[in-house]
């Protein structure tokens, strides 16, 4: 046998070299999140080149063919549900989304992986267009803020599944704050931000407290998410041709 610092080994063993892992190299990259905030950046510069500006004034060719419009979606845009949670009115509304998407991107992607993480963002994002849907069918919607909402659901609901205090982690804070936002300032798509708050808590539910605690497989669990997600996408255009008699 042979000293080494971790105590006696045989021969063989101590002439092996051991990779030392911390947690820094074990945790993740949010990989995902760096490339959806670049398709946003990249989409909002896509809109601003083609006139919509860099202030807030809507037009151009990338806002009026990409952002949610009820009657555009009866009418056959169907791709505008999903869309239109990557364009944004001026470089306040992108600035404030991508801060947010950042910051609940690298507590819960490298938590949960990217497949779960891009599960609830593109969930949280179609409950956000069903919710504008819903609330205001003819009016022009943009912005990543109904999968922001729907993110934060979801990493509320995974804190609670590991026993930590949302409300002392700041994170239900700072949905309260949002909420008071979104219900108090003008301009602001209350269906869209509770829609996603409602589709990413419900995936979050599904994920953390029925997945994760009851330590069954996840595929099934996954299943039931994407279908929710197909069946928003259908409610979508479903609300959108019944408001507009299509």
């Amino acid at each position: 046998m042979t000293p080494t610092p971790v105590g006696m080994r045989c021969p063989e063993c101590s002439r092996q070299k051991t990779k030392v892992r911390t947690a820094a190299t074990i945790r993740r990259d949010p990989q995902l999140t760096y490339v959806l905030i670049a398709i946003n950046v990249v989409a909002f510069v896509a809109m601003a080149a083609s006139g919509g500006g860099l202030t807030g004034r809507a037009g151009g060719e990338v806002f009026v063919n990409g952002a949610l419009f009820g009657p555009a979606v009866a009418a056959g845009d169907w791709w505008r549900i999903v869309t239109g949670g990557f364009l944004h009115a001026g470089l306040l509304h992108i600035a404030f989304n991508m801060y947010f998407l950042y910051f609940l991107g690298t507590m819960l992607e490298p938590e949960i992986g990217k497949l779960r993480f891009g599960i609830v963002y593109f969930v949280s994002l179609l409950g956000g267009s069903f919710g504008a849907l819903v609330a205001s069918p003819d009016a022009v919607t943009v912005g990543a803020s109904g999968a922001v909402f729907g993110l934060m659901g979801a990493a509320i609901l995974a804190l609670r599944a590991r026993g930590i205090d949302p409300m002392q982690s700041g994170l239900g804070v700072t949905l309260l704050l949002n909420l008071g936002i979104t219900l108090f300032i003008p301009n602001i798509s209350i269906g869209g931000h509770i829609g996603g708050l409602v589709a990413g808590g419900i995936v979050g539910y599904l994920m953390f407290e029925v997945g994760e605690r009851k330590r069954g497989s996840m595929a099934p669990v996954l299943a039931v998410c994407v279908v929710l997600g197909v069946a928003l996408a259908v409610g979508c255009i479903a609300v959108a041709s019944s408001a507009t008699g299509v």
